[in-house]
């Protein structure tokens, strides 16, 4: 029976993926390397946890159709802290007893830093928040680009587009206070002359409004806002600006970057959402310039989301692609590397590619991407797709 692509636009790809998962069963027999991710799978922060566990088991059966960790099939051992960062905390515990090279995980800035005063010493620590903040040459590392180049690559969208009257709404907790604390200091550089921060509110992730916020951000006539809040927080404010008839070009949090969120809020989207995010996401797009081996990785990262019948989104990139970075890594190692060779490893790596760029852990460390791997996209509603609308870095296409 012949296989469809959705849009008929990834026959060639979606193939491959087929013929690749088909082929990893046969690995099934063998001793299994057991690597532990801990998620949110239940709570608050379910929406990544369980958008990232998808993307995981579909990326190790990739992994696996070719060859494993030196031909060892991979299994994830998936670990529910339920978004709470007292039972992340017990449950890294639990996984450090086992020894192993490397933890995947967790979701949320709050879990990860729970989590990372335990690994001092090892294992290392993948976590798939881009908020949290590193030392460079430790144990922990970030996937993605940082918070920060997400939050530069969209001000220097906004900048060329002279939407330079900014208004900024954050929640109190230690994403939105660290987002603040980012795009008031990017703001005095010079890059960003002629831009002002118009009006800056702050709210509790519980609050079920923000009217008052929103009425302050009006008065201040901004042009364009920024919006870091998580899952229903950001729901919050988009429904709140509705209500308010105040429709401005939004950039919201990578959070909030989920195709079930965008539709699911369809009603009272801002006509304009913009995310800051790396390369992935373009998905191949001639306009960007990527190297053919980084769109190569696009496809197959698109393909693979596509034979399970979902489109990508920012769950999706964590789950997919921190997991194959340390695959390779492994790969590069002798069978058997501990948690120290890893390390020591990853903090000099540089050239791996991936679906969201060229990785180089010296230039940017504990991270491996950077500005220079930054894009912005627009949601698309109509389509219900990610567009690409600026160069890397976030200088606008058009």
């Amino acid at each position: 029976m012949p296989i469809r692509c959705r849009n008929g636009c990834r026959v060639g790809a979606v193939l491959v993926i087929f013929c690749l998962l088909a082929s990893s069963a046969a690995r099934s027999a063998a001793e299994t390397y057991d690597i532990h991710a801990v998620l949110p799978l239940t709570g608050n922060g379910a929406f990544l946890g369980k958008a990232e566990q998808q993307a995981m088991e579909v990326a190790v059966k990739v992994i696996n159709a070719h060859g494993g960790i030196h031909g060892r099939p991979v299994r994830v051992v998936f670990h529910d802290d339920q978004t709470n960062p007292q039972v992340a905390v017990q449950l890294t515990n639990q996984v450090i007893a086992t020894h192993p090279a490397v933890i995947l995980g967790s979701t949320i800035s709050s879990l990860c830093n729970a989590m990372a005063p335990l690994v001092q010493a090892g294992p290392v620590l993948y976590c798939f928040s881009p908020s949290i903040r590193t030392k460079p040459g430790g144990y922990v590392f970030s996937a993605s680009i940082d918070s920060h180049d997400q939050q530069r690559a969209l001000l220097t969208y906004f900048h060329a587009k002279s939407w330079n009257r900014i208004g900024l709404i954050t929640t109190t907790d230690a994403s939105g206070q660290d987002a603040e604390k980012s795009v008031t200091a990017l703001l005095q550089e010079p890059e960003f002359k002629g831009m002002t921060l118009v009006a800056d509110e702050h709210f509790a992730p519980s609050d079920v409004t923000v009217t008052a916020q929103i009425a302050n951000i009006k008065a201040g006539r901004p042009q364009a806002l920024i919006s870091w809040a998580t899952a229903a927080a950001g729901a919050t404010v988009f429904r709140d600006l509705k209500q308010a008839g105040l429709d401005l070009p939004t950039a919201a949090s990578g959070s909030n970057m989920t195709k079930q969120q965008m539709v699911d809020y369809a009603s009272f989207l801002p006509s304009q959402v913009f995310f800051g995010v790396s390369e992935w996401a373009a998905d191949g797009d001639p306009r960007l310039g990527a190297p053919r081996e980084v769109v190569e990785q696009q496809k197959l990262f698109f393909a693979g989301m596509d034979s399970i019948g979902v489109y990508p989104d920012t769950g999706s990139e964590l789950g997919w692609e921190p997991i194959r970075t340390v695959v390779a890594a492994l790969n590069k190692l002798p069978a058997g590397a501990d948690a120290k060779a890893l390390h020591d490893f990853m903090i000099d790596w540089k050239g791996y590619v991936g679906a969201d760029g060229v990785f180089d852990f010296k230039k940017t460390p504990q991270r491996g991407l950077g500005i220079d791997n930054a894009v912005v996209v627009r949601w698309d509603a109509t389509n219900k797709k990610w567009h690409l609308v600026s160069k890397l870095r976030g200088l606008p296409l058009e």
